[in-house]
């Protein structure tokens, strides 16, 4: 178990975790870590969250195969957010296959997509 102690309980046990491409400084997603997520992303390396709508753990990656390996690690001020600067492997890190989840961006009061996907989603989760 680790020696830092974060504020899990101030949000009812799952703290934001930031994930920001460690060389480029984009941000990739924002997701959700419990204190065994914590441990387990501090143990493996490998970004791990907790998922709201499964109710459980989940490595990043472990469907995909775009993992995220950690390269560093920031604890905000209030040590209730966590930013993870990461390896995005394979070049994506959302779902839908984009390279970032922020791949909307507003124009004009409407939304524009601003990146293509690197992957066909329905191909990679096609077990799912």
């Amino acid at each position: 178990m680790s020696g830092i102690k974060l504020d899990f309980e101030k949000s009812g046990s799952l703290i934001p975790a930031i994930v920001q491409d460690y060389q480029t400084q984009e941000v990739l997603m924002l997701a959700f870590m419990n204190q065994e997520a914590w441990e387990a992303t501090l143990k493996t390396g490998k970004a791990t969250f907790y998922s709201r709508s499964r109710k459980k753990l989940w490595v990043k990656g472990e469907t995909s195969g775009n993992i995220q390996l950690v390269k560093d690690i920031r604890i905000d001020c209030d040590k209730d957010t966590i930013l993870l600067k990461v390896d995005q492997i394979g070049g994506a890190a959302c779902h839908t296959g984009h390279p970032s989840c922020f791949y909307r961006k507003v124009v004009d009061n409407t939304l524009k997509i601003i990146s293509k996907p690197v992957f066909d989603p329905k191909e990679k989760y096609k077990n799912e």
